[in-house]
């Protein structure tokens, strides 16, 4: 009986060691290595088709006119949010990742893209429920599709030898940290399992063309579980974000070999599945019977669509001692910097006041374009002097006061006029050689944070 092998693998970036260590040479991080057993077989490792092993001709350099490439369609999908976040659609041979806590609808988003794709032949695999459970799941969905085929496995070898039967134009795995592979001794959801498994799916896709989903568990600090070569070895990795506890869903890419990594798109959990929010402007600025203090709107970008977000504020004096700060949604040091510029070049005196900043709708902002608009809510909260819901706001503050231009100015134009809106504080380096009289909109261009104040008292 051969003697059983162990080596240890770092749980956050795969490296291994034949003995434990406490800090990770590879990616410095403590107490990651974990002892896994391993087994080399006869079998070749990564190979999805369990053949016999053959001899092959090495491969030889070629010049890179002489490639045979043939340009093949994206696969559209009945999803706009998805195609736009994948950067068109679907590309054949590609392997995409989508994480997401649990119960944020990961595998509904799945089981609902494999039911609208009618004229492709699906295979949804499933190691964590069983068919029953999908089939109840998809029971509550409109929609239907003759198509589509369940698997519960979580044996790669298994689910391969089904895959070469049916011959699916799609195939959805969830989750990758349920399968194993027989060619590693080692429990479903290690590192060297993960790794494996992605290896014999990413050789699938590429050999035959298959774009192939993988459903990837995250940890407590929102990154995906498992190794971090897992998102090397893909080709996409998308983000499924959102409150559980709220109706609405964001779905964010973070990695994307054939398209922007900035794209964003927007969903609501309802009771028959996923509906997309073709508007989301409309959603994330609250509809108000009266004006109130400390609420701006500001036109922001998100890859290549224009929003428009409510921002709040509170300015309070602080009865603590210590003023506090806070911001949900925005970045706090940047709130800090705004906070200084309004007490050195506006004259306002924050030092003895709590600061509250929220972003409406529960998104998490970066755009610098936003810097007005964050202004314009402090001093309308620090001032009790509610702003008109009819005015937004685009603009980058310097250290100066200054306002900074910000790029794809007709788009943030566009939408503000499109949802209603009279007026749009802007910067006048922004407006440069931009036909205003196209829109339906006054667009008032500003260079000081002083400007700004006359327009909103």
């Amino acid at each position: 009986m051969a003697k059983t092998k162990t080596t240890f693998f770092c749980q956050n970036c795969g490296a291994q060691s034949p003995k434990w260590v406490g800090k990770c040479p590879a990616c410095g991080e403590w107490n990651t290595y974990v002892e896994e057993v391993i087994h080399k077989d006869d079998n070749p490792r990564g190979n999805w088709k369990q053949e016999p092993t053959k001899l092959k001709r090495a491969t030889t350099p070629k010049k890179l006119h002489e490639v045979n490439f043939e340009a093949q369609p994206r696969l559209i999908t009945d999803d706009n949010e998805l195609n736009r976040v994948l950067g068109g659609g679907i590309v054949p041979g590609s392997l995409i990742l989508i994480g997401g806590e649990p119960g944020i609808g990961k595998s509904t988003l799945m089981l609902q893209i494999a039911l609208t794709l009618t004229q492709q032949k699906i295979l949804y695999v499933s190691g964590e429920e069983s068919e029953s459970q999908i089939k109840m799941r998809a029971d509550r969905m409109p929609f239907k599709s003759e198509n589509c085929f369940v698997l519960s496995e979580t044996n790669t070898q298994q689910i391969f030898q089904q895959v070469e039967a049916l011959k699916p134009e799609l195939l959805v795995i969830d989750s990758i940290q349920t399968l194993y592979s027989s060619h590693v001794e080692s429990a479903a959801g290690s590192v060297s399992q993960v790794r494996e498994c992605t290896g014999e799916l990413m050789k699938f896709a590429k050999e035959t063309g298959t774009p192939v989903f993988l459903v990837g568990h995250i940890t407590k600090d929102g990154s995906i579980a498992g190794p971090k070569v897992l998102e090397h070895m893909v080709d996409t990795v998308l983000q499924f974000e959102g409150d559980r506890h709220m109706s609405y869903r964001i779905l964010r890419t973070s990695k994307n070999r054939f398209g922007s990594t900035h794209e964003l798109g927007i969903y609501e959990m309802r009771a028959e599945g996923l509906r997309e929010i073709s508007n989301p402007s409309e959603i994330l600025i609250s509809q108000r019977e009266e004006q109130l203090n400390g609420v701006a709107i500001g036109a922001m970008l998100e890859g290549n669509r224009p929003l428009l977000i409510e921002i709040q504020s509170l300015v309070s004096p602080a009865t603590y001692g210590t003023p506090q700060r806070s911001s949900t949604g925005h970045d706090s040091k940047r709130l800090n910097m705004l906070l200084a510029v309004l007490e050195k070049r506006g004259g306002m005196r924050l030092g003895q006041q709590d600061v509250f900043l929220n972003v409406a709708g529960g998104l998490k902002v970066d755009d610098p374009a936003l810097d007005l608009a964050v202004c314009a809510s402090l001093i309308s909260s620090y001032e009790d002097n509610p702003i008109s819901h009819e005015i937004c706001f685009a603009g980058e503050v310097g250290l100066g006061g200054e306002i900074r231009a910000v790029n794809r100015m007709e788009s943030r134009i566009s939408e503000a006029a499109k949802l209603g809106f009279k007026k749009i504080v802007v910067s006048k380096y922004a407006i440069k050689g931009v036909d205003l009289s196209k829109f339906d909109i006054k667009v008032v261009a500003v260079s000081k944070l002083e400007e700004m104040y006359q327009e909103i008292v």
